[in-house]
């Protein structure tokens, strides 16, 4: 498997069941990570409790692998968030995940409103990812 299929694989199962034990095994001790909209440096703890939250109203459509190496994958993704009972937003996202001893030890995250669906363009189904 690879750097990429882990990382998407743990998340995944997080925030579907709340097993964050993969999520465990692939984030380094000592990670830590900036939230630039609030300054705030977050723990691995902090993240499961971010992502657990927004996933609530919000479907994770696929991961598109941008760029890996042993120490450095890059990850494009789509996301929809549920705004009320019709309508919904659509984001692409920008993830650099940064290694050390095998271990993420950082992750940045950029994301990018859309204006339109992006599985209107590509090929699948927010079906797939509910």
């Amino acid at each position: 498997m690879t750097k990429a299929e882990a990382y998407e694989k743990a998340w995944r199962l997080g925030w579907k069941s709340g097993d964050f034990s993969l999520v465990d095994q692939i984030y380094h001790p000592d990670y830590r990570s900036l939230d630039y909209r609030t300054g705030i440096e977050a723990n691995l703890e902090d993240d499961k409790i971010i992502t657990s939250t927004l996933i609530e109203s919000m479907i994770v459509g696929p991961f598109d692998v941008m760029y890996e190496n042993e120490d450095f994958v890059c990850l494009e993704s789509f996301a929809k968030q549920r705004l009320n009972t019709t309508e919904f937003e659509y984001y692409a996202s920008v993830t650099g995940i940064k290694y050390k001893d095998g271990k993420i030890i950082r992750q940045k995250t950029g994301s990018h409103t859309l204006d339109f669906d992006p599985s209107e363009h590509l090929d699948w189904n927010w079906e797939d990812y509910e």
